[in-house]
């Protein structure tokens, strides 16, 4: 899939910053909080139709999601990152839909609502399947240090 071709750029573009932060002392839950916080002041600036804002505060907030596993992967990845990561990432990913409805209910409300049931959907899926591999004891041999395991798995 993509992710298996982008991941490698991904990593070599994070290994620099996350050596940084990590020799500081900055742990990989950190700074999975602090860009969910980052994201989730992305909704009052749709709201406000505050485009560019809204896009720099998402941007960062995806930039932080891959610099949160750099940072697990110099220091060793935990069930709680795993967690905190796919966790804030959905209910992130719910809430820039609802900025875009703040900003005009009549015209985004139902698309807001679209995207909210696909992310709902597509998140359930992903999780019930990442909880049957973990049952069954598999693991993403492509990705190994990935928390949940979500690809190239056949029934």
């Amino acid at each position: 899939m993509i992710d298996a071709r982008l991941q490698p750029l991904q990593r070599a573009a994070m290994r620099p910053p996350a050596e940084l932060l990590a020799g500081w002392g900055v742990r990989a839950d950190t700074i999975s909080i602090a860009g969910f916080v980052i994201g989730l002041m992305a909704v009052p600036a749709l709201a406000m139709g505050w485009w560019f804002l809204a896009l720099l505060l998402i941007a960062t907030n995806r930039i932080m999601d891959g610099l949160d596993g750099a940072v697990a992967r110099i220091q060793g990845p935990t069930d709680r990152g795993a967690f905190l990561d796919i966790a804030l990432d959905f209910v992130f990913y719910a809430l820039v839909p609802v900025g875009f409805a703040l900003h005009d209910p009549v015209a985004n409300g139902l698309p807001a609502a679209v995207l909210i049931a696909a992310f709902v959907g597509t998140g359930s899926s992903f999780l019930a399947f990442a909880s049957i591999a973990g049952k069954r004891g598999q693991s993403a041999e492509a990705f190994p240090q990935k928390g949940i395991y979500y690809l190239g798995w056949a029934a």
